[in-house]
């Protein structure tokens, strides 16, 4: 059991957050979270209210504030992420409100939004799609980058969507285009019926692990077990995904779906042996992994074989 150290003074004397963050910082890194300084400064922010970057000009904390971040502390020493602690997670332009019952949104999946965006500005008055849509990270991303455009949020587990709807609404009344949320199970081979070969970008972020891989305990003990395994391979949501979207998308429109970094052949193949897909690529993460994979639908709507798939990538 990991002992928080004793504050310098227990009076009423407030403390410099310097020294609080200091402290808390050594806590973290004995406990073996990996960004000890950052984390031990996002929560001094959060107990102290006020930005990060603004930390040092802070009033000190009292001792009420102190017992308080060391209540928080504790926590993530035993391993709760630290979005569930602050409440909040950061993604691209936007703060999310996460908790229990919904994955955290990670930076590596900025990118894939980020793509999403560029792909959408391209077209006028987009439809674009988010499957698998989690705490709304992508599509609320999309709607605040891309005012143009429709955005359809499709998530099926009760708990999520209730993170899902508190962060549209938020977005919403912060002066976004509101986005529609559509409870279905993205494997459901009628999903979107009535979107069938009108969508313009089509956008996923899937469970994905395959159930042998060990997880980080932040993982493991508090983001659902739905929404990160993805069956013994970790294809078992990709597969039908792959399939619903060659459907769902317009002659033109393109797809963009993150994988685990074991897929990086898996994925780009089962678009490419779809033979609905053109122009299949790959892609990497921030530190250089293989993450996520785009293609576009064919223009002319038809199949073809896979070797086809893959010649406009390398030209």
């Amino acid at each position: 059991m990991t002992t928080l150290p004793q504050h310098p003074s227990e009076g009423t004397e407030r403390e410099r957050p310097t020294l609080v963050v200091a402290r808390v910082s050594r806590t973290l890194a004995a406990a073996g979270v990996a960004a000890p300084r950052a984390e031990a400064e996002q929560l001094a922010a959060h107990v102290l209210g006020v930005p990060r970057g603004r930390l040092a000009l802070a009033d000190g904390f009292t001792p009420a504030q102190r017992d308080r971040l060391d209540a928080l502390v504790r926590r993530r020493v035993g391993r709760e992420p630290l979005q569930h602690l602050t409440g909040v997670a950061g993604f691209r332009f936007l703060e999310l409100a996460v908790g229990a019952g919904v994955f955290v949104p990670r930076p590596e999946t900025e990118l894939l939004a980020g793509w999403g965006v560029e792909q959408a500005r391209a077209r006028d008055a987009p439809l674009v799609v988010d499957l698998c849509s989690g705490s709304g990270a992508i599509a609320l991303a999309v709607a605040h980058e891309v005012p143009s455009a429709r955005v359809v949020a499709v998530e099926r587990s009760p708990a999520a969507l209730t993170w899902l709807r508190r962060n549209a609404a938020a977005r919403a009344a912060a002066g976004d285009r509101p986005i529609e949320v559509v409870v279905a199970d993205v494997t459901d081979p009628r999903l979107l019926a009535d979107l069938v070969g009108r969508v313009d970008v089509l956008l996923c972020n899937p469970p994905y692990v395959p159930r042998s891989v060990a997880v980080p305990p932040e993982v493991a003990g508090h983001d659902p077990d739905e929404a990160v395994f993805g069956g013994a391979d970790g294809l078992a949501v990709l597969r039908p995904v792959v399939t619903r979207a060659a459907a769902l998308l317009h002659p033109g429109g393109v797809l963009g779906v993150e994988h685990d970094d074991t897929h990086a052949t898996a994925v780009p193949d089962l678009l490419a042996d779809d033979g609905r897909y053109q122009r299949v690529e790959e892609h990497r993460d921030l530190v250089g992994r293989p993450r996520w994979a785009t293609a576009s639908r064919r223009a002319d709507g038809t199949h073809a074989d896979r070797a086809s798939a893959w010649q406009t990538d390398s030209s």
